[in-house]
């Protein structure tokens, strides 16, 4: 039985903590606030993010990190994109020599427009492999043993290995990779697409319009991470295509919550305060039009999700502007940047 430490004890940490222990790990769940680590120590449930989940007794709720981390061999960081480095920074102090830090966030960070992984690596050094699960997982549906497949994606083969096999369940699969940045590009990138998404149903657009978002959107996903040094198959996958799927078209999603109310007319603060999750796609948008910028790849959906989440673009403008954009041949403009290779 292996120490599994999990930091972050939001909806997808603690789905994964629950899951952890199903499958026979000694799990420590570590939140910052200690006002949630003593009512889910002592209701053996998280009633704010997974109210109907009970805690097995594997898990156990801690605010202190250093004995979250105890003896733990594998490090699962569930910390949303702007709190990953300050959490990460005080976890070097304490890692064991050989454990591995799994990245479980879907995000660059918003000021170095970073991967989380890269974030990770500057905060714990060489001395320990990163792997980045990513794919399409509502955090509800894994806590209720529905069936889920995920991607675990490491530059170090072992690494990935053990995360398979440690992860591993009767109703969790993992597949392998070893492009990470495609991996981090798609689960990046698929919470902006979401938030368009959201727009489309807000707005009462149809499925023909949807469609054609998620297409598209695709198209400029791969875009990005193909010119920063992904793979086109990986986006084909489920770090790609499938992620994006379900984010663009789940009821549980967040980022297209934000985009429908969006559509309906609401200030982007008011929905945001009243959310309890955190929507990642809109911390990542002005970040991916950073690496955008940077690769010289044109996003133009990204570019209109930043324009209406900023305030300076009302969202029936928006689809307007991306539907009168030139028309041309669908794989003009979809070339990776640097050698000219059609994604």
């Amino acid at each position: 039985m292996a120490v599994v430490a999990v930091l972050g004890a939001g909806s997808w940490g603690t789905a994964l903590a629950v899951h952890l222990a199903r499958v026979g790990h000694d799990v420590r769940l570590w939140a910052r606030d200690q006002t949630i680590v003593d009512d889910m120590a002592a209701r053996r449930a998280n009633v704010v993010y997974l109210p109907d989940v009970t805690l097995p007794a594997a898990v156990s709720v801690t605010h202190d990190l250093q004995r979250a981390l105890a003896g733990a061999g594998l490090v699962i960081c569930a910390v949303p994109s702007h709190g990953c480095r300050a959490v990460l920074r005080q976890t070097a102090r304490s890692l064991g020599r050989h454990a591995t830090i799994v990245s479980a966030t879907k995000g660059l960070e918003a000021d170095s427009h970073l991967r989380v992984s890269q974030v990770i690596a500057e905060e714990v050094g060489p001395g320990h492999p990163v792997v980045v699960l990513s794919g399409p997982s509502f955090a509800m549906e894994v806590a209720q043993q529905l069936p889920t497949a995920v991607l675990a994606a490491s530059v170090n083969a072992q690494a990935t290995e053990r995360v398979q096999t440690e992860f591993r369940g009767p109703f969790f699969r993992l597949y392998g990779s070893d492009d990470v940045v495609g991996v981090e590009i798609g689960g990046a990138m698929k919470n902006v697409i979401a938030i368009a998404a959201g727009v489309v149903e807000g707005l009462g657009l149809g499925h023909n319009a949807l469609a054609a978002l998620i297409t598209r959107g695709l198209a400029e996903i791969t875009r990005l991470a193909c010119a920063a040094g992904g793979r086109r198959d990986t986006l084909a996958g489920l770090s790609g295509l499938g992620d994006l799927v379900l984010t663009c078209t789940g009821t549980l999603s967040r980022n297209r919550h934000v985009g429908a109310e969006l559509a309906r007319g609401r200030r982007l603060n008011d929905i945001v305060a009243g959310m309890k999750m955190i929507a990642e796609g809109v911390q990542t948008t002005g970040a991916v039009l950073a690496l955008g910028n940077r690769f010289g790849v044109e996003l133009p959906i990204t570019t209109q999700m930043a324009e209406v989440l900023s305030g300076r673009l009302d969202v029936r403008s928006a689809v307007e502007t991306l539907m009168l954009r030139r028309q041309r041949a669908e794989a003009d403009g979809d070339r990776e940047a640097g050698n000219g290779a059609m994604v």
